[in-house]
């Protein structure tokens, strides 16, 4: 149980843009680089393994592979060092957390699309309209 303030205190500082993700989705995420006094976009896409925490704590790993080797990043969703979070593909999961695909490579990594109901197609619009 938490604390009813903090749960206020946090309110201010929470996004509400931030879109629906799910473990197994392949995402793309917009973070800001500072560099010196220049600050640039840089893109990080893969795939969400992992989310944990609740509120201001709320966390997400994407893991990718680069030149052969795996790359796990842990992003803050709520992080005003986050721009955008893009949501590419939905993938089909039974867990909570997918740590077998570390021990994955190549074509064995990727995870099979997400099949929509009828019942949620004619609900996503109706939401996307409110």
């Amino acid at each position: 149980m938490r604390n009813k303030l903090i749960d206020l205190a946090e309110q201010s500082s929470l996004k509400t843009d931030v879109p629906l993700i799910r473990q197994g989705d392949t995402v793309d995420v917009h973070c800001r680089i500072v560099e010196g006094d220049k600050e640039r976009i840089q893109i990080f896409n893969g795939t969400v393994i992992m989310i944990k925490g609740r509120g201001i704590n709320r966390t997400f790993t994407v893991r990718r592979i680069v030149a052969n080797e795996g790359v796990e990043r842990i992003f803050p969703i709520h992080s005003p060092m986050i721009e955008k979070i893009v949501v590419k593909r939905s993938g089909e999961t039974r867990r909570a957390k997918l740590f077998y695909l570390r021990n994955r490579v190549g074509k064995a990594t990727r995870l099979q699309d997400k099949k929509v109901r009828k019942s949620q197609e004619t609900r996503e619009p109706a939401l996307a309209e409110a």
